[in-house]
C-alpha cells in the first residue's frame, strides 16, 4: 500500500511574516497526523525560515524549482546544495507554470531531476496537458512524452525517490478540477508507462499525486480513486485550516 503524500505549493505568495505564521499554524494543526507524508514549498527566500519553524516536525519543506548545476552564472536559480543548506528536502520540478511562463522544456526538467537525485533531494516532477491538448485528444501523447523525457537516464534505484504529479494545466488556478475518473485514467496511463520502463513492481510502488484546484471539498472524491496517491495543492495550501482539512480528510 502506497503511503499518501500531500504537498502544498505556496507559489509566489506570502511575505516573511505570513510564511512563518502559516508554518507555525500547520505545525500545530497537523502534529497528530501519522499516516500521511506532508510537505510545504514556500517561496525560495523563505525556505530557511519555514524549515526552521518545521524542524523536528512531521512536515517536510521543499523548493519550487532546482537548477541542474552545482554552481555557476545562472542568475535567479537555486542549486541543489543551496536548497539543502536551508533544511529543505524536496524540490518541485517542471510545474506547468514554469513550462508556460518561463519556457521550461522537457530537457530542462530531465536535467533538473537528475541533478536533484544526484544531490539527494526528493523531486516532485509535474506533467500535464493544456486545455487545447485535451480537447484535441492529445492527453496521453503529451503526458507520455513529458513522462518519458523527464525520466530519461533515471535508474531503477533512483526512480524510487521520485514522486510524479499529474497536473492538467487547464485545472490549475482556474477552479476547474479533473473529475476523479479523468484523473484516474491519466494516473493509470502514467503508471503503465513506468511499468514499461522499470517493471510492474516499481510502478506499483511509485507515488503519483494529483494537482489542479484541489480543495477540501473535493479531496475525498479524488482520493477515493486508488490510482491517486495524494495531492499537490496550490491556492488551498495558503490557508492553514483548508490545508489541514485536505491532509486530514476522512476516506
Amino acid at each position: 500500500m502506497r503511503r499518501r503524500f500531500i504537498a502544498g505549493n505556496w507559489k509566489m505568495f506570502k511575505d516573511r511574516q505570513g510564511a512563518i505564521e502559516l508554518a507555525i499554524a500547520l505545525r500545530q494543526s497537523l502534529a497528530d497526523v501519522k499516516d500521511v507524508d506532508i510537505a510545504v514549498c514556500p517561496p525560495a527566500v523563505f525556505l530557511s525560515d519555514v524549515a526552521q519553524v518545521l524542524r523536528g516536525s512531521n512536515i517536510g519543506v521543499g523548493a519550487q524549482n532546482v537548477h541542474w548545476a552545482d554552481e555557476g552564472p545562472f542568475t535567479g536559480e537555486l542549486s541543489p546544495g543551496m536548497i539543502l543548506t536551508t533544511g529543505a528536502q524536496y524540490a518541485i520540478i517542471g510545474h506547468s507554470e514554469r513550462r508556460q511562463y518561463f519556457g521550461e522544456t522537457d530537457e530542462w526538467v530531465n536535467r533538473r531531476l537528475r541533478k536533484a537525485l544526484e544531490r539527494g533531494l526528493k523531486p516532485i516532477v509535474c506533467v500535464g496537458e493544456s486545455l487545447s491538448e485535451r480537447d484535441s485528444g492529445k492527453t496521453t501523447e503529451v503526458v507520455g512524452r513529458q513522462t518519458r523525457k523527464a525520466l530519461d537516464g533515471v535508474t531503477s534505484t533512483e526512480i524510487l525517490n521520485v514522486t510524479l504529479a499529474y497536473e492538467p494545466v487547464w485545472a490549475i488556478g482556474t477552479g476547474r478540477t479533473a473529475t476523479p475518473e479523468q484523473a484516474r485514467e491519466v494516473h493509470k496511463f502514467i503508471r503503465g508507462l513506468v511499468a514499461e520502463i522499470y517493471g510492474p513492481d516499481t510502478a506499483a510502488a511509485l507515488r503519483i499525486l494529483y494537482g489542479g484546484s484541489v480543495k477540501a471539498d473535493n479531496i475525498k472524491a479524488l482520493m477515493a480513486e486508488p490510482e491517486l496517491d495524494g495531492a499537490l495543492v496550490g491556492g488551498a495550501s495558503l490557508k492553514a485550516d483548508e490545508f489541514t482539512r485536505i491532509v486530514k480528510y476522512q476516506s
